[in-house]
């Protein structure tokens, strides 16, 4: 595994953690201008409406720990990563019990930084 490999799926677990200790400065850093996710319910969100809704207090991580190795797949200055995590999060004030997802992300490196631009996650139905 090259350092590439290494550095791109630690600086995931430190969006994960970033998002759990809800480090603001730390996820606008780490998410593009342009950033995309899509959620386990279809939805698409802008990066400001995602963190926004984090920063509010309306999307809520309690747990987000990868339960798989971060699979990254290197392109130049993209990377495509993909893992299996469990996660326990508040939704608008809607307790969710820890589930398992998979999720797929797509970084860029933008001004000698890697960024990520696409997220999506997919509950794993057991």
């Amino acid at each position: 595994m090259t350092g590439e490999y290494t550095d791109l799926a630690a600086i995931e677990r430190c969006r994960l953690a970033a998002f759990v200790s809800k480090d603001m400065a730390r996820l606008r850093e780490l998410h593009a201008s342009d950033f995309q996710l899509i959620n386990p319910a279809g939805q698409q969100l802008s990066r400001d409406d995602y963190l926004n809704g984090v920063a509010a207090g309306l999307i809520d991580y309690k747990v987000w720990e990868p339960e798989s190795e971060i699979q990254v797949r290197l392109y130049g200055d993209a990377a495509a990563i993909r893992y299996r995590a469990r996660l326990e999060i508040t939704v608008r004030g809607d307790p969710q019990p820890l589930q398992h997802f998979w999720h797929s992300d797509l970084y860029e490196k933008r001004e000698g930084r890697w960024q990520v631009v696409w997220s999506q996650a997919t509950r794993i139905s057991v």
